[in-house]
């Protein structure tokens, strides 16, 4: 069905991310790519500035485990990309990058601030140029 596949993953939602990729491995044609990104938000400056020197390389290796060890022991080869930045921002370039055909991404029920600011599968769907799957 589907021949590129980006799955975002939030490492704080482990779970979602297992089932969005075990359905993602589900909907990919042979052949086919599976990618899992996690955005790593940054940090405000006055925040780095109390925090040690290594903690934007250590929050980037924890991450990259993170993934592999949510990939590792799958038949089907899985990608793993950590990108800097707002998350709906990085799913979507990752997308247009790699020329997607299909984001999945988790859904939460929506609060009140999401209201207001919207979440980050709300603003993938708006701006994907490719099909969005959301799941909860």
């Amino acid at each position: 069905m589907y021949t590129r596949i980006i799955v975002a993953v939030d490492l704080t939602q482990i779970e979602q991310g297992k089932a969005l990729l075990t359905r993602a491995l589900a909907l990919l044609d042979a052949g086919g790519e599976v990618r899992l990104v996690h955005a790593l938000e940054d940090v405000p400056a006055y925040v780095v500035a109390e925090l040690p020197r290594d903690i934007g390389e250590r929050r980037l290796a924890e991450a990259r485990v993170e993934l592999r060890d949510l990939a590792h022991g799958l038949d089907q080869h899985v990608e793993i990309e950590v990108r800097h930045g707002s998350a709906s921002n990085q799913i979507l370039e990752a997308a247009q990058e790699s020329g997607a055909d299909l984001i999945m991404i988790a859904s939460h029920r929506p609060g009140l601030s999401d209201y207001f600011i919207g979440s980050t599968a709300a603003r993938v769907v708006r701006h994907a140029q490719c099909s969005v799957l959301t799941s909860r």
